[in-house]
């Protein structure tokens, strides 16, 4: 039978597996997939009627998640160099003109992100990941608009994609948060 702490190891790694995974996959997004791609620029997708932003901001969202998960199961040393690496990998797989506004923004969001998490994650989870994450997505949005295009048009919808995906895991983020009281799995 597996221990509490084998538990929280495991679902730790799979956290931060997954957020190292949201990585690649928001800076192929952005290049590949959308219903639009603007030449030189972003491929678009629909956020809310009429608003489109550039298609990473779903794995954005995600990854601001996974990485709070990632730190209750494992600690903030490993948020902390899962943030750097995230940085590192980031400037790594970027596309070229993109590789500056990737990572910074990256690292920023993610480290606004933390700042906001680890005092209110014991107490109040699911607040705690809504309110870092709309400190991260709302840092990532500026500065990479700002870092890549030196253009805030699509700022709302930036925000808004990336939101849609913080919302979608509240839920599953609440159930998380019964099931360790249930078990009695504490947070590190």
């Amino acid at each position: 039978m597996m221990t509490l702490t084998q538990r929280r190891k495991i679902e730790g790694i799979a956290f931060l597996l997954a957020f190292t995974a949201c990585i690649p996959l928001a800076n192929w997004l952005i290049g590949n997939v959308g219903v639009f791609c603007v030449p030189n620029g972003p491929c678009l997708i629909p956020v809310a009627p009429g608003i489109d932003a550039p298609s990473g901001v779903l794995m954005v969202g995600l990854a601001l998640v996974l990485r709070d998960l990632m730190q209750r199961r494992l600690g903030k040393a490993w948020a902390l160099i899962a943030i750097l690496a995230g940085a590192v990998l980031s400037a790594a797989i970027a596309p070229p003109q993109l590789v500056l506004a990737s990572t910074i923004s990256f690292a920023v969001s993610e480290l606004a992100d933390f700042a906001v998490y680890t005092p209110l994650q014991r107490r109040q989870l699911v607040l705690a990941v809504f309110l870092s994450s709309l400190a991260g997505l709302v840092a990532d949005s500026l500065l990479f608009l700002w870092l890549a295009f030196d253009d805030f048009s699509f700022l709302g919808g930036q925000v808004i994609g990336k939101l849609w995906m913080v919302m979608l895991s509240l839920p599953l983020i609440a159930l998380l948060r019964r099931r360790d009281e249930k078990i009695g799995l504490q947070p590190v």
